[in-house]
């Protein structure tokens, strides 16, 4: 589903917010977390949701907790305990000088470091024994990593280590890829494999960066590319991580890797690449290709990220020469039911999210998935495919989408054009000038929005300058409100009309308040929200440009103003409709109530596309968000609201069409006028 889609769904999904799919989890008394939530039931009563209490770890780590108040209950948030010395370990594989201990930070990076001479306490991690080390044992340490395993594997995989782990193998895959020999491979694939475990992905949910996962895969493709091959081969196995390399050359009839690995103690799962010949065809000369398999790396994103996805395979990852971009790949389900659909993705290494656009399905059945994908060095390099129990035609909600932007900026225009050409004949009395001033900046909000939204996707589809997408939804944002503020002014002079009889207010007056609230409202809470959440970078969500909602709740500033105004709106239709007026005394009682039911049947349906209440039609996808009825009825409402603004904004407005009657005439007379001056004037008339 597109972004405009998206946002309608969204604006009532945030109201009404399913479980987070990384759920704080609930810790039993006895263990490390369990007593520092019982220090913040001591220091702090749960009572307001979202409040967080911070707990230094135990004197056998460093780092610290923090614990989140739900349910009268403190939850686990993150975790950031750790046990390892990691600057000790990475200054034992290294040739560099030691790394400055006071900021920590290196090439972005972030490490929990101490300073030198000052080992972390417990085991493992004593790392203070290894600066002793003699010249000969570092060098070999430096030649295949292996003297800092035995601390990694015997350290627990708490998330607080695991972060550590993740950085770790980040500044290894930076820093020291030069000559990756099997032995250097050897080692970080154990290093890795620690973290990969089946049973230690609940706590990649605690991970205090939530991009751990992605940086972690990113770093594995960083290194294994650079895998030197023996005899024109590689195969380096872990429980949960696997890679394989080949030389290649354009003459070989085709290559592939194939996977069979662990997912847990009780499943295995299967995965195969393959490198079609024509694709070889392109090669200039001899080359290698390497390909690396997760089986659980996809549990693990999963558990790490907000983002409601579930992956049904083994992640499989390539690096590959720049002239193959075409890759087929094989899926082994993990969840093999029947009900259960899949879609082929690959990862987007810069944006970090699955991307459909990397990949087209080529099969399905039960049991296995086959995949076209697109291989960029720079984005798309690891792929899987993704659990869709009851998978919604996007492609029917897409074609809706599209026909009715085109159809909603055509009507608008047509609505403005209208509005321009009946305008003094419709507003000579001050209450139907206001009513015609408030139609036509609903419709010109609603126009620049639709106009701003295909900016947006071209903007994002394009891969253009990221400031460019912030100032894109941007504006989206700002139209969007105005839209709906525009709606609210409407719907307040509907009540001035019907209850304020006798109060009079001017014509000067009504105009500046109506743009105070019209544009003023919109533009200092766009401005809030960009300034606010900006500089955190978290204005703009994942794979669209539109305002954030997993990490930074930005959407917030667009839902809740939006809803208010809905349910204000829909206030004013039930006092339309109490005081619709009754049929005459004079009429039968079937007669009586038929009318009635025709005004007001007729009220409602002018005001609803008016004052917004179509987007309210969200709730029914929130109570049934698999119905592709639901859906395709929500689509219809709001991609078709410039053509309904028109239709009942303009064209069955009694007065409008008087005054479009008395245009045409008027027209007719003067050209039948124009023609017998020129018949008179001896003149060629068309």
């Amino acid at each position: 589903m597109d972004v405009r889609a998206a946002l309608c769904l969204l604006l009532w999904a945030v109201l009404f917010p399913a479980a987070p799919h990384t759920a704080p989890g609930v810790l039993s008394k006895g263990s490390r977390a369990g007593d520092l939530q019982d220090g913040c039931t001591d220091l702090i009563p749960c009572e307001d949701s979202g409040t967080l209490c911070i707990q230094a770890c135990s004197p056998s780590f460093h780092g610290e907790t923090s614990f989140v108040c739900k349910d009268r209950t403190w939850r686990m948030f993150t975790d950031a305990c750790a046990n390892l010395d990691v600057q000790s370990l990475f200054q034992r594989i290294s040739k560099r000088e030691p790394l400055p201990s006071s900021e920590g930070h290196i090439a972005g990076g972030h490490f929990p470091f101490v300073r030198p001479g000052k080992p972390m306490h417990g085991k493992p991690g004593d790392g203070a024994k290894y600066f002793g080390a003699d010249d000969r044992g570092k060098s070999n340490c430096q030649a295949d990593f292996s003297c800092i395993i035995p601390d990694i594997l015997s350290s627990p995989a708490i998330p607080g280590n695991i972060a550590d782990i993740v950085e770790l193998l980040k500044m290894i895959s930076l820093m020291l890829s030069e000559d990756v020999n099997r032995g250097k491979m050897q080692s970080y694939s154990k290093i890795a494999n620690h973290i990969l475990n089946s049973s230690v992905i609940s706590n990649w949910a605690f991970v205090k960066d939530r991009n751990a996962s992605s940086t972690l895969l990113d770093s594995v493709n960083l290194f294994a590319g650079k895998l030197l091959l023996r005899n024109g081969s590689e195969h380096i196995q872990e429980h949960f991580i696997s890679t394989k390399g080949f030389s290649i050359h354009r003459n070989a009839s085709g290559k592939s890797f194939d996977f069979s690995m662990e997912v847990n103690k009780t499943n295995y799962v299967s995965g195969r690449v393959v490198i079609p010949e024509e694709e070889l065809q392109k090669l200039p000369n001899t080359s290698k290709a390497i390909s690396i398999a997760f089986p659980t790396l996809g549990a693990i994103i999963e558990a790490s990220r907000p983002d409601p996805i579930s992956v049904n395979g083994m992640v499989l990852s390539v690096s590959l020469p720049e002239e193959l971009q075409h890759i087929l790949l094989t899926f082994e389900k993990v969840n093999k039911l029947e009900s259960v659909g899949a879609q082929c993705v690959g990862w987007h290494s810069t944006e970090r999210r699955w991307d459909n656009k990397a990949c087209q399905m080529k099969s399905d059945n039960i049991s296995s998935v086959v995949c076209m994908c697109k291989h960029r060095r720079r984005t798309f390099r690891s792929f899987s495919i993704l659990m869709s129990p009851t998978l919604l035609r996007n492609t029917v909600l897409d074609y809706i989408t599209c026909v009715g932007l085109g159809l909603s900026i055509f009507s608008l225009i047509l609505c403005l054009t209208i509005e321009m050409a009946v305008w003094h004949h419709v507003t000579k009395t001050e209450i139907t000038y206001m009513r015609h001033f408030c139609l036509v900046n609903i419709a010109t909000s609603l126009l620049i929005a639709d106009i701003l939204f295909i900016v947006a996707a071209v903007v994002h589809n394009t891969a253009l300058n990221y400031r460019l997408c912030v100032a894109a939804t941007f504006f989206l944002h700002l139209f969007y409100l105005a839209l709906f503020f525009w709606m609210f002014t409407l719907g307040l002079l509907i009540l001035y009309g019907l209850l304020l009889v006798f109060f009079k207010i001017t014509r000067s007056v009504f105009i500046v308040t109506a743009f105070v609230i019209g544009y003023g409202c919109p533009l200092v809470i766009s401005i809030l929200t960009v300034a606010i959440t900006e500089p955190k970078n978290g204005y703009l969500r994942s794979g669209a440009c539109w305002l954030n909602w997993y990490e930074t709740k930005a959407l917030l500033a667009f839902a809740v103003p939006a809803l208010s105004i809905v349910a204000v709106n829909l206030a004013v239709v039930v006092v339309v409709v109490v005081k619709t007026p009754r049929p005459s005394i004079g009429e039968s009682c079937k007669s009586r109530d038929l009318s009635n039911m025709i005004r007001i049947s007729k009220n409602v349906a002018l005001l609803t596309p008016l004052l917004g209440l179509t987007w309210g039609f969200g709730l029914a996808t929130v109570v049934d968000s698999h119905s592709l009825a639901f859906h395709v009825t929500f689509a219809l409402l709001n991609a078709f609201q410039g053509f309904f603004i028109l239709l009942f904004g303009t064209l069955l407005d009694r007065k409008t069409r008087e005054a479009l009657r008395k245009n045409c005439l008027s027209s007719k007379r003067e050209c039948s006028l124009a023609k017998k001056y020129c018949r008179a004037g001896g003149l060629v008339c068309f």
